[in-house]
């Protein structure tokens, strides 16, 4: 068979994009393997033991993983790598943590040969003190989030069977008389999480996490912690809770640098639970996570988790805890920590699925490689590999594409993002546009959101800041200008700030502004691996072929 997948001994997986087929072998694929590389024909795979992990958690059995890679391989699938998924896919659930009494949870691996791999290996044997008549280990409850973590660095990722704390009742429901009704998809997020209470819900900005989670909070009816990235975004949950629940204002409060309300349901900012006045003083927020009669701890943008919220979330496992996240990618690597503590990927959908769909918009994504002139190509040459990002972001050359652009989509609701705030000054001031940063006052951003809501404000410079959880549901152009250093977490969530639906024909466009033959290449290169992963094509331009397309 002419398929698209070359499958490689080593578990890598190619695939070739223009091959037919390819679309459904993508879908498929990365259902179990992890995108690495995603250059313009050739997109390169990987499976690894945290892919197939979380696509076992989600339902999908080695048989259907094996299956789908003789189904599109183009030549004989190798035998080791058969033999490799099959054995991660089975390592899952072997070890299970069971209730036990008097403080203390219980270990049990379905097999003997597993439970000496346990007994000897040096990751685990600080848990493992006592066991039971049946051969199973004992061990403390305290302990029961940094045991699943230390089980799935050693490749043995538990099913937990301990149970939650049920958390003081809480009323609430969602306001189907005023249209709040489930989607299909959110449907199924909601049913999945309740399936087992822990885990992530992975849907773009844009599709409707947070109705997921109040979904969720309806059905358990328990008093709720939520933790955000932001003010803004902490105040932008209580206006939907209150928009979109039957909840009532007293019962929600905000927990952030500027309040400190503990309501029934309260909103926290991962900031504010890790301040401390020193490196070596107490972070004293920390505690609100384990106090209070939690029922449910939701994690919104759980990929951004802080570290030490890690360390905490590793003592309230008796917690139902629900991860919200647009990618689950980390560039720290701390992807197997978000599984072990928060719990595995329980639902994701292909954004394209989405797009067809027409709950997000149609986005056209398109890559403009800008010329370097001598005198900015002698300077960055001569400065610190640390600075040369930002002088290959300051390419001069930028600025006349920005406006090219905006006259391009005139009249549309346009954000210029980038990472560094002297050059989006430098793009504010040129273009007479507001500039929003780090620096901004709360309330001079919530009149600019809101002016760019209601479309009396078309163009918006922002900063990192407009990453994370800002709703500007109007946009409909984004032009980035700079980025974090191949960030693919960054990527997913200035994409999504342009995907809500459109009236028209529901179309959003993505620029990414790039100084030709410099780090921002390679940077663009790792970015766009979100892009194909979700399964978009973008198109790569130079400057001079995108201004001879617009004067065409």
């Amino acid at each position: 068979m002419d398929g698209p997948l070359i499958v490689q001994g080593d578990a890598s997986v190619l695939l070739e994009v223009a091959a037919p087929g390819a679309g459904d072998a993508r879908e498929q694929l990365a259902r179990f393997a992890e995108l690495v590389k995603a250059p313009e024909h050739v997109h390169t795979y990987r499976i690894t033991p945290l892919s197939v992990w979380n696509a076992a958690a989600a339902g999908m059995r080695a048989e259907e993983m094996v299956a789908a890679l003789r189904r599109w391989s183009r030549y004989q699938v190798p035998p080791a790598v058969i033999r490799t998924v099959n054995d991660l896919a089975l390592r899952f659930g072997r070890v299970a943590l069971m209730p036990g009494e008097d403080g203390l949870i219980r270990v049990a691996a379905d097999s003997a040969e597993v439970h000496e791999a346990l007994a000897h290996d040096r990751l685990l044997a600080p848990y493992f003190s006592g066991r039971t008549d049946g051969a199973e280990w004992l061990v403390p409850e305290i302990e029961r989030g940094r045991l699943k973590r230390a089980l799935a660095y050693a490749g043995w990722p538990a099913v937990d069977h301990v149970g939650y704390i049920d958390g003081v009742p809480l009323g609430l429901s969602l306001r189907e008389d005023a249209g709040i009704r489930l989607r299909h998809y959110q449907e199924e997020a909601t049913a999945s999480f309740l399936a087992t209470g822990e885990g992530v819900v992975v849907l773009p900005c844009g599709a409707g996490k947070t109705v997921v989670g109040m979904a969720v909070m309806a059905r358990l009816g328990m008093r709720t912690l939520i933790l955000v990235t932001s003010v803004t975004a902490a105040q932008q949950w209580r206006a939907e809770l209150l928009d979109k629940t039957d909840l009532e204002s007293e019962k929600i409060g905000l927990y952030t640098g500027r309040s400190k309300e503990i309501r029934p349901v309260t909103v926290a900012t991962y900031q504010v639970l890790t301040h401390r006045t020193s490196h070596t003083a107490e972070m004293p927020h920390l505690g609100l996570l384990r106090r209070q009669g939690w029922g449910l701890v939701i994690y919104d943008e759980v990929h951004v988790l802080p570290a030490p919220v890690f360390q905490t979330t590793s003592e309230i496992q008796a917690r139902r805890r629900l991860g919200l996240s647009a990618t689950l990618v980390r560039e720290d690597g701390l992807e197997r920590d978000v599984f072990a503590l928060v719990g595995p990927k329980r639902y994701d959908v292909p954004w394209k699925e989405l797009e067809i769909q027409g709950w997000i918009a149609a986005a056209h994504c398109v890559e403009i490689r800008v010329p370097v002139s001598r005198e900015l190509r002698m300077a960055y040459a001569r400065a610190p590999g640390r600075a040369r990002p930002q002088v290959a972001a300051d390419n001069p050359q930028k600025r006349p594409l920005v406006e090219r652009l905006l006259s391009r989509h005139r009249g549309l609701p346009v954000l210029i993002i980038g990472t560094y705030v002297s050059q989006l000054e430098a793009l504010a001031a040129q273009l007479g546009a507001p500039i929003l940063t780090g620096k901004t006052g709360q309330r001079r951003r919530d009149r600019l959101f809101a002016d760019f809501r209601s479309g009396t404000l078309k163009v918006l410079v922002v900063s990192k800041v407009a990453n994370y959880a800002v709703d500007l549901p109007d946009a409909a152009v984004a032009i980035q200008v700079s980025g974090s250093f191949g960030s693919r977490q960054e990527e997913a969530q200035r994409l999504g700030r342009i995907l809500r639906p459109k009236s028209g024909k529901n179309q959003a466009h993505f620029y990414a502004l790039v100084s030709q033959d410099t780090v921002e290449q390679d940077f663009a290169e790792r970015r766009h691996l979100f892009l194909a992963e979700q399964g978009y094509e973008y198109e790569i331009l130079t400057a001079k072929e995108l201004t001879e397309g617009a004067d065409a």
